[in-house]
Formats: C-alpha cells, structure tokens, sequence
C-alpha cells in the first residue's frame, strides 16, 4: 500500500518534516516515491508548504494519510476541497 507520511529531518532536537509518498514497508525516513511539501514546526507559526494537485493525485491513485498527514492536510484545509473536487466533478 501507499501512504502519505511524515519523514523527519533536521538536527536534534530541531525537527523539520517533509510530506512525502512511500510504500508503507519501507522505513519512515527511507526511500519515498514523491515528495509533496514541508512542515517546520519551529517556527513561529509554524511554517506549511503542500503542493495540492500532487496531494489530490496521489489520493485519487489510493493513497492512504498517516494519521499525522491526515491531521495536517485536515488543518491545511486540502482534505476538505479535496473532498468537494470529487463530489461535485
């Protein structure tokens, strides 16, 4: 299966996250298939950047958010137009 995940980076104890398509078999923060934005948590506030149409690509192909993605995309407000995109087209 694929999934839509979190993978960290930065130093410690200064995490930076980057949105990111992988098989669900592979490591958190190994190989992935397509990177579609970033989360900084450390800023202030903290700082989103998501390519939406590769977000909606990859959903319309299967892709299942972790539940961290989800929360983020949820928060961003991409589910919620995602969801209309399909029901009204």
């Amino acid at each position: 299966m694929v999934k839509i995940r979190l993978t960290r980076r930065g130093a410690k104890k200064r995490p930076f996250y980057r949105l990111v398509v992988s098989d669900a078999r592979s490591p958190r923060d190994g190989r992935f298939i397509d990177q579609l934005g970033y989360y900084d948590p450390l800023t202030e506030p903290a700082t989103v950047k998501i390519d939406e149409e590769k977000v909606a690509k990859w959903l319309s192909q299967g892709a299942q958010p972790s539940d961290a993605a989800r929360s983020l995309l949820k928060r961003e407000g991409i589910l919620e137009r995602y969801a209309a995109a399909r029901k009204s087209g």
